[in-house]
């Protein structure tokens, strides 16, 4: 028997039992559905987080305090650490590989409008800031040096803050209530949606003013330069790494009480995180691979039974075992990959689904991502499925006797 006389064969038997095959495919519809959903919403996740944080601009590093570790910065663990001060802020401004410097310290308070209040995390930084993260205001101004601002009790409101204290009022010029302290609202954010660097729930503060009337102390809890473009990440790095270590006396770099990480850095990181995880969850989604595998090979022993006599007249009229063996591993081979044609199919509706549900209901800059690696991977994980789970079977069927199968009732 030739392999086109084999496919049609295994074609006929396939349409003749359409609810058996319908029921055969359907764990590797879902498996592959799955598999290539979750590879898709993996790569569009990764995509968009990275973009947020390429938003940022690639030429910032921060310095956070604490000793260098693999894992997150100190202040990020609740460790109160108070080594980055006001000096070090001068010294790094002086720096000629260093544009702008921008000190930082932050809370959580609750913010008020006459009876209507709400919890917030601000943040309070020097006005440089403005420009080094790329935020923009939907009205009103940001405060500056030049206008003595920054010295004063003034706030801008993320565009969910202001929304929630005064509604559809313009709020500029308006006062808040912020941890017992009265504050003059300047300016508002532009709404961002969900997103890392969304400060729609924040609130703003000039650094001076968060650091000694809101908290009450002398160091800050993070510091971000921005590179003069003429030199290189690591040299700057280098620079800083120097300037610290003499502020703060420190003459063997083990014992450094800093922590220093690029932009560059951070998307590795991030593009690492995101990757691993897509990796996990295919994992999780491709056990259900194995549990359509295994229906398919049980149904198709149920089928070899069905067809005993069917063989046993094959090979009565001069079919040989291997003709047999190759008829069932085409069907087992030709259900997964229908199974992985519909599973792809599926797959892609669902990620443009939530794609058009998250852009349009939700406001979120999510961008769809479609990997041919993971329509590659569904099929050739179907075809593999099709072969290992159907050998058993093709080769229960290419061993029987042609007598007991004529007899077999």
């Amino acid at each position: 028997m030739t392999f086109r006389d084999a496919f049609k064969t295994a074609t006929r038997s396939l349409t003749q039992g359409k609810m058996r095959s319908t029921l055969t495919v359907l764990g590797i519809v879902i498996g592959i559905a799955s598999v290539i959903t979750l590879m898709s919403l993996g790569a569009s996740a990764q995509k968009y987080i990275l973009d947020q944080v390429q938003s940022f601009g690639t030429d910032l590093i921060s310095i956070n305090p604490g000793a260098p570790t693999k894992g997150p910065p100190a202040a990020v663990q609740g460790i109160i650490i108070k080594t980055l001060n006001e000096r070090d802020v001068h010294s790094l401004e002086n720096e000629p590989s260093i544009l702008n410097v921008a000190a930082r310290v932050s809370g959580q308070a609750i913010i008020s409008n006459g009876d209507t209040n709400r919890s917030v995390i601000w943040h309070a930084f020097s006005p440089v800031g403005f420009t080094m993260f790329n935020m923009s205001l939907s009205g009103g101004t940001v405060f500056t040096e030049a206008g003595g601002e920054a010295y004063r009790k003034v706030v801008i409101l993320g565009s969910q803050v202001a929304e929630d204290l005064f509604g559809d009022v313009n709020p500029v010029g308006k006062n808040v209530r912020l941890k017992d302290l009265t504050f003059r609202v300047v300016g508002v954010f532009a709404p961002k949606g969900v997103g890392i660097l969304s400060f729609d729930d924040y609130v703003v503060l000039p650094l001076s003013v968060g650091q000694k009337q809101m908290l009450g102390i002398d160091y800050y809890h993070e510091m971000n330069v921005q590179i003069d473009p003429r030199y290189d990440t690591e040299f700057v790095k280098s620079r800083i790494s120097s300037v610290l270590r003499q502020n703060h006396h420190i003459t063997d770099p083990d014992k450094d009480d800093f922590m220093i990480t690029s932009m560059e850095e951070a998307l590795s990181i991030v593009e690492s995180i995101t990757s691993a995880l897509t990796l996990f969850l295919s994992a999780i989604a491709a056990i259900s691979l194995v549990v359509g595998g295994i229906g398919i090979m049980n149904i198709m022993l149920v089928a070899v039974t069905e067809r005993t006599r069917e063989i046993g007249l094959r090979k009565a009229v001069g079919a040989t075992d291997k003709d047999i063996l190759k008829q069932f591993l085409i069907e087992s081979v030709l259900l997964t990959l229908i199974g992985g044609i519909i599973g792809v199919a599926i797959g892609a509706g669902v990620v443009g689904l939530i794609y058009f549900v998250l852009s349009t209901f939700f406001s979120i800059g999510w961008v769809f991502a479609f990997p041919i690696s993971s329509v590659i991977l569904g099929l050739a994980v179907s075809g593999i499925a099709g072969i290992v789970f159907g050998i058993y079977p093709a080769r229960q069927a290419a061993r029987k006797n042609p007598i007991d199968a004529l007899r077999y009732e």
